[in-house]
């Protein structure tokens, strides 16, 4: 088998390039370890970025995000006792985010993909790229008892942080950053009507909290809990009980609580790779880069990747022009350092550290103050929540 683009990894990063790549001529093939079905179990973040979202509708893929997601214009944070809010529209320049769950932006990719006629491979076994660093890479895997060879001019690992794109490139060549916090956050999914129209994060003693919804009918709900716990420690009441206990009165007197659907506890870790490219090999998202969910820049990230990889592919193969591919993992790493310095701000100013000492708690403070002192303040929060520039 021979394609011009062989992306290794279908979840919404891989299905999103190889659907803009597909509108634009370009051949390709999507390789995905799991099932369509277990890809889309999976429950993730879904607050886009403006950019995002226009990526989408390019791909021909939004018009059920626009149709059912909902924009938000803002976020509250709550602390000390009280709700104070981040005013998105008015301090980016009128642009705002668009909540939509993960999973119904993969479950659009993957229509999308269908209804092209797309090549999407499903239960790909020991995927491994090879001779990455000639100009005639090549991947195999294996479907059941029989190994497939996938030629082709460009490899894309998208395959996440356990993939094995991201182990393909020489220990020698390949520089690891990484920060692992020293908490997670315990999140549920509940059918119930959301507390708030916009997400609520939550600055308390007790630790952080977030309100998010999914729709006006399906709520996900967190709380900062130490690395020890485990999901089946927390009944649906305790976690209940202790959301409400991080609330303001206000809040946690209009909360709606009900059966959990899902219960899971994510660990909290900050790393990037780099370099991005090596020889025909291509990172993007969390082949490369993870953030702490608390600045909603994981997906995004992802996003931005797939924008200049697919910028830079058009070029090469409409204007023989490889610019954007040589230049493709300095200038997104640039991005994704600055959307980690805005994940680990965030995660910076709202949690709780076991390890914390009196002027930590005061510098916390005063930043909190800051923030909602300063037009300035507000505007860095703002511009970089709804997304910078590609």
């Amino acid at each position: 088998m021979k394609v011009q683009v062989c992306i290794i990894g279908g979840g919404p990063s891989g299905l999103l390039l190889s659907q803009l790549l597909h509108l634009r001529g370009i051949d390709t093939i999507v390789l995905e370890k799991y099932s369509r079905d277990h890809v889309l179990s999976r429950i993730r973040a879904g607050v886009l970025e403006h950019g995002f979202a226009k990526l989408m509708r390019e791909a021909q893929c939004g018009e059920r995000m626009d149709r059912e997601g909902e924009i938000h214009h803002g976020f509250e944070i709550a602390h000390d006792g009280r709700l104070d809010r981040v005013d998105l529209h008015k301090y980016s320049g009128g642009n705002s985010v668009i909540v939509y769950g993960q999973t119904e932006l993969t479950r659009d990719l993957y229509e999308a993909r269908d209804r092209l006629g797309g090549q999407v491979v499903h239960n790909a076994e020991d995927v491994t790229p090879h001779d990455i660093a000639s100009d005639a890479p090549y991947v195999t895997y294996r479907s059941g008892d029989k190994v497939v060879r996938v030629d082709c001019e460009f490899v894309i690992g998208a395959d996440g942080f356990h993939g094995v794109s991201r182990k393909s490139i020489p220990k020698d060549v390949l520089r690891e950053h990484e920060k692992v916090y020293p908490f997670g956050w315990l999140g549920i999914l509940s059918r119930t009507k959301p507390v708030s129209p916009e997400l609520i994060y939550v600055k308390h003693e007790r630790g952080f909290a977030l309100c998010s919804l999914r729709s006006q009918v399906l709520s996900r709900y967190y709380i900062q809990v130490p690395l020890t716990d485990k999901p089946e420690d927390w009944s649906d009441d305790a976690f209940w009980a202790e959301l409400k206990r991080r609330l303001p009165g206000e809040v946690a007197g209009r909360l709606v609580t009900g059966p959990s659907i899902e219960k899971s506890i994510a660990p909290l870790r900050s790393f990037v790779a780099e370099p991005m490219r090596h020889g025909r090999l291509f990172l993007a998202g969390d082949a490369a880069h993870i953030v702490p969910p608390t600045g909603a820049r994981g997906l995004n990230s992802a996003a931005s990747d797939i924008y200049y990889l697919y910028h830079a592919l058009i070029d090469h193969y409409r204007k023989g022009d490889d610019a954007g591919l040589d230049a493709y993992s300095q200038k997104a790493l640039a991005r994704v350092w600055k959307a980690q310095r805005f994940s680990w701000w965030m995660t910076m100013l709202l949690h709780r550290f076991p390890d914390r000492i009196s002027y930590d708690d005061r510098l916390q403070d005063t930043e909190m103050s800051y923030l909602f002192s300063s037009e300035t303040a507000m505007r860095l929060v703002a511009e970089n929540y709804v997304g910078l520039p590609f």
